[in-house]
C-alpha cells in the first residue's frame, strides 16, 4: 500500500519545511504535529486557550483535505510548555471534542520555537468514505 501526502508542502515563516503536511497509509491518517499559526507565521503571543483553538483549527483543515473530521480522530499527543496552562488547553480541547474524544497522551516540554502547545493527531478513516 503506497503511502499518500496529503495537503501541499507545509510552510512556515515563508520557509518550505522537509515534512509532510499528513500522509495517509491505508484507513490511517498521520498528521504532523501542529503547532500554532496565524497567517503563515508561528503565532508567539497569545494565552494558551488562544494558540489551542489556532492548532486545532489548523488541525481540522488538514482533516478536511485528507477527508476526514475530528470525529475521525483516535489519537492525540500534546505538548504544553506549562504544566499550569493543562487546565486552559483542557477546557478548549473539549470544545473541540466534547463527545466521544479520542484517546490522548500529554507531556510538559520545551519547545524548538517560542510556543506554548502543539498537538500531533491520528485518524482512522476508511478509504470509500471520503
Amino acid at each position: 500500500m503506497p503511502k499518500e501526502i496529503i495537503g501541499g508542502p507545509l510552510v512556515i515563516n515563508g520557509r518550505q519545511l522537509s515534512l509532510s503536511r499528513a500522509v495517509r497509509a491505508g484507513d490511517m491518517v498521520y498528521l504532523t504535529g501542529q503547532i500554532p499559526m496565524q497567517d503563515g507565521q508561528v503565532m508567539t503571543t497569545g494565552t494558551v486557550e488562544d494558540q489551542t483553538r489556532a492548532v486545532l483549527d489548523e488541525i481540522t483543515k488538514t482533516l478536511a483535505l485528507a477527508g476526514c473530521t475530528r470525529d475521525d480522530v483516535v489519537k492525540t499527543m500534546v505538548w504544553l510548555k506549562d504544566r499550569a496552562d493543562f487546565p486552559g488547553f483542557n477546557a478548549v480541547y473539549g470544545e473541540y471534542f466534547p463527545t466521544d474524544p479520542p484517546a490522548r497522551s500529554a507531556l510538559v516540554s520545551d519547545f524548538l520555537v517560542d510556543i506554548r502547545v502543539e498537538v500531533e493527531v491520528v485518524a482512522y478513516s476508511p478509504r470509500g468514505r471520503e
